[in-house]
């Protein structure tokens, strides 16, 4: 008998609904999918899904309809692309809904001169909707052909202050600290001390948190010796890997 992972269960089911899905003649026609253009589409996922559900901040909100989500998603993805669901991208992972990725963006209280960093590149969607709203964006992958592929499209899209590197979220990145913001896209069971040691006093995280049971959290640096930690809303990500053996940290550009 296999038993299957509940993460991978959830990864798996979301596959197998985007599959049975009706059928139209969008799908089979890459010049019909976005019939008004994919801005239109992008527009109406953040006016419908986005804003109307809370999010205001008026820079985020702009940066989600001018960031092309289709591009971050593999071929039988894009139809839907700017509808409000995670989708997978391979290799057991997804990318995020767009609500949370607004909402995990705005929580980072971004003024445009931070420092920033991700863990968890995945497709560099969440990358590329950081990138016009800080100064500097350091994202890590644990899965090499997921951060390759990732530096391509963010490469494409001329995306040129997002720094991808293929490593251990878990250790951060040492080099570059500290952070001004730190956002992680993957669930670890506790909160990683050497994230917190990374974070600049006066920092923010913003990080699911959990194993079957997950909270979105901001916790803030007060100070080298005292933290703030807010519970925001209960979320579902795949978890937050260690790597099966050890990585050789590589900087992809």
């Amino acid at each position: 008998m296999v038993i299957i992972a509940p993460d991978k269960l959830f990864i798996q089911l979301v596959f197998i609904l985007l599959l049975f899905l009706p059928s139209t003649e969008a799908q089979n026609n890459k010049d019909k999918i976005f019939p008004s253009g994919w801005q239109a589409a992008a527009q109406e996922m953040v006016q419908t899904q986005i804003a109307e559900r809370g999010v205001k901040d008026a820079r985020v909100l702009d940066v989600l309809t001018q960031t092309a989500r289709h591009k971050f998603v593999p071929p039988e993805m894009v139809p839907y692309a700017y509808n409000d669901r995670p989708l997978p991208i391979g290799e057991d992972q997804t990318i995020s809904q767009p609500y949370i990725v607004a909402l995990m963006t705005e929580l980072l209280d971004l003024s445009g001169t931070e420092k920033v960093l991700e863990i968890g590149t995945g497709s560099g969607y969440q990358a590329a909707v950081l990138s016009p709203l800080a100064a500097e964006v350091y994202t890590i992958e644990i899965v090499k052909t997921l951060a390759l592929r990732a530096q391509e499209v963010l490469t494409e899209l001329g995306i040129n202050n997002v720094h991808v590197r293929w490593g251990d979220g878990y250790k951060g990145w040492p080099d570059e600290a500290p952070f001004d913001r730190i956002i992680v896209t993957a669930a670890p069971d506790e909160v990683p001390p050497a994230l917190i040691d990374q974070l600049r006093a006066g920092g923010k995280l913003v990080i699911p948190v959990g194993k079957y049971w997950q909270e979105l959290k901001v916790i803030t640096k007060v100070s080298a010796s005292e933290i703030d930690e807010r519970t925001i809303i209960p979320v579902r990500f795949v978890p937050m890997i260690h790597p099966r053996k050890t990585i050789v940290e590589e900087d992809l550009n």
